[in-house]
Parts: C-alpha cells; structure tokens; sequence
C-alpha cells in the first residue's frame, strides 16, 4: 500500500487570511488534519486559524509539543507525535500539518518532518511556504524590512543575545525573534547604542490582539507574550 503524503502548510502569523490558496486546497482536501495542541485544553493558535475551514468529516489530531528548552524532552514529544501521524500516513491517508508562520522558519514541523523520516525513511514530505512573522511584523509597521544593499539578520534573542552586540557591528537590519525573556538585556544593549528610537516591537502580528511599541526610548520593562518580534533599523535609509 502506498503511504499518504504530509504536508506541511503555513498558515501564517494569525490573520486567517494570509494562508495561501494552495495551502488551503490541500488543508481542506486531506483526511487528516494536525496542528500543535493548546496549553491547558485551548486550541492552538494554528488551530485557531483553520478550524473554520475543517469539515466534519475530516480527523483533527492536536500533537503535543512543550514549551521548553529541553532536549530530551522535545525529542520524546516528536517521536511520540510522528508515531501517531504514521499510524494514518501508514494507512494511505494524507496528513496535512498545520504550522503558524512557515514552515521553513523555525518551525515545529521541521522535527516532526525529520523525526518522521528518519523512522520511516519512506516518508513523503512536501510543504507549503507562507508568510513568517518578520515579513508580517514590518507590514503591521508599515515600513520594509530591507532596500537597495541593506544586510538583514534575523536571530533567535533567547539563544543568541550574547551574539547580538557583533550583529549589530554588520547588519543594517536585525530582528529579534523570541524576544520577550530576554528583553530586557536587549533594551540595555540597545541604549548603548543608541538604537531604542529605531527598534519597535510588534506583539502577536497580525492579529486582532495585536500590539506595537515604536520607538523603545522610554519602554524598559514591556512585559512581552512569546509571540513577539522585535525590529531594529540600525542604518537608516533615505528610501
């Protein structure tokens, strides 16, 4: 029997419209539809964004994954997760993951994908790109996020804060995503560079929640949800 096919479809930051038509072809067409599980019996946030196209004939499989930075415990919960998306991939069932942001970017679904694949090499694996977090958190801003030769970095804050200082040495344009533990280290170095008036902060972009700090000058303390990016325009253009 021919395995089924999972998909990996970004569904973006939060506006449900932002998936794309491919992406939701395929979301609506495949037998099983699975996506990260809320915290405390919620539905997650990519839940949240598909659930309003998902027929009642179609299998949801909320998947699992902690919040922490623990590898053993991640690697147990993408095992435990690819163990139960092969037991309808096996059947010849297509399994359609749904992913906020891309799937290519940062995302849960690279491991699952990985996990998958390495105890099933038969696996078969395609994704739908979409739209991530720094594209949507600029466009919220109303600015672009790089012109003409502008270098853009984009770094994970709460693995790389000790690295940002060199960034900022090279890059015109650096986001931070992951921002909100480390704030306030980055607040401080950013003072010192006297970059605060040029950084703004977009909270859960795109969504109805949303929330925008520009201009950092006078917010050393903002009490930040995980979903938080935060953009510095360290040389600024003309353009």
């Amino acid at each position: 029997m021919q395995t089924g096919i999972l998909y990996g479809i970004s569904v973006g930051p939060g506006d449900r419209e932002l998936i794309t038509l491919k992406g939701l072809r395929i979301l609506k067409e495949s037998t099983v539809v699975a996506f990260p599980a809320g915290i405390g019996g919620k539905p997650g946030f990519a839940q949240q964004i598909v659930g309003q196209w998902l027929g009642s004939n179609q299998i949801q499989l909320p998947l699992s994954f902690p919040y922490v930075n623990d590898s053993v415990a991640l690697a147990q919960a993408w095992l435990k997760a690819a163990e139960q998306v092969w037991q309808y991939l096996s059947l010849g069932q297509d399994v359609a993951f749904a992913c906020e942001g891309d799937v290519s970017f940062y995302s849960t679904f690279t491991y699952l994908s990985q996990t998958l694949q390495q105890l099933y090499p038969e696996t078969v694996v395609q994704t739908v790109p979409g739209v991530c977090s720094p594209m949507a958190a600029a466009s919220s801003l109303g600015i672009p996020l790089s012109v003409l030769d502008q270098r853009l970095a984009v770094l994970p804050a709460l693995y790389h804060v000790k690295e940002l200082e060199i960034v900022l040495d090279w890059a015109d344009v650096v986001v931070l995503m992951k921002v909100s533990s480390v704030y306030k280290q980055v607040w401080q170095l950013l003072e010192q560079r006297q970059l605060l008036e040029h950084a703004c902060v977009v909270e859960r972009a795109t969504r109805s929640e949303q929330v925008i700090y520009r201009d950092l000058s006078n917010q050393p303390s903002l009490k930040l949800p995980y979903f938080s990016v935060l953009i510095v325009k360290v040389t600024q253009s003309s353009n």
